[in-house]
């Protein structure tokens, strides 16, 4: 991969990309892994690192993706592709939006899009879901391929951040499975 493909890959994810960053994950696993610069475990660990830094998840993705296939340069092209499309749509949009603001055309047309993102972030999380849950890269849904402690990290997680009695800061709950997660798998190895 060069420079202009991998400009011209991230310019494609962020031109097609509605509904915020998780719902450009599957678009960046397309151009990433499924033509096969990145393997499904670098790239699910590339969402993992974006998830926990700080900013947008999408962005920080592509630029640990820039970083990973061609360096410095890489990081940056790609973020500069990511978001180029994002820049030029937003300025077009907000003279269209200002000008035809109260036609019912315009609201309709926005709530059209509303199915499609959640479509697209329900795929990401069904994704991710599926590949930190199993074993290896087989992806096969069997009893014995189940990533078990995956499952219950994954419950533990949601119950601190739903009951509402229990008041920790999330990041205190990313910090906690993160080094869990590395004690679990470093023995488990």
């Amino acid at each position: 991969m060069n420079l202009l493909t991998l400009f011209w890959a991230f310019f494609k994810v962020g031109l097609f990309t509605l509904g915020g960053g998780y719902a450009s994950l599957p678009l960046i696993q397309d151009a990433v892994v499924d033509t096969g610069y990145l393997t499904y475990a670098e790239f699910m660990d590339i969402v993992a690192i974006s998830e926990f830094s700080p900013g947008p998840i999408a962005l920080n993705a592509a630029t640990f993706v820039g970083t990973k296939l061609l360096g410095f340069m890489g990081a940056l092209t790609a973020t500069f592709g990511f978001i180029a499309p994002a820049f030029i749509i937003v300025l077009i949009l907000a003279v269209v939006y200002y000008k035809y603001r109260n036609l019912r055309a315009v609201d309709n047309v926005l709530k059209m899009l509303r199915p499609a993102v959640t479509a697209f972030i329900a795929s990401a999380g069904i994704t991710i879901a599926l590949h930190a849950l199993m074993h290896e890269q087989t992806y096969k849904m069997t009893f014995l391929e189940i990533d078990f402690f995956a499952i219950a990290a994954i419950a533990l997680c949601l119950v601190i951040l739903r009951v509402k009695k229990i008041k920790i800061n999330q990041l205190y709950i990313m910090l906690g499975a993160g080094v869990l997660g590395g004690i679990y798998y470093y023995f488990a190895l």
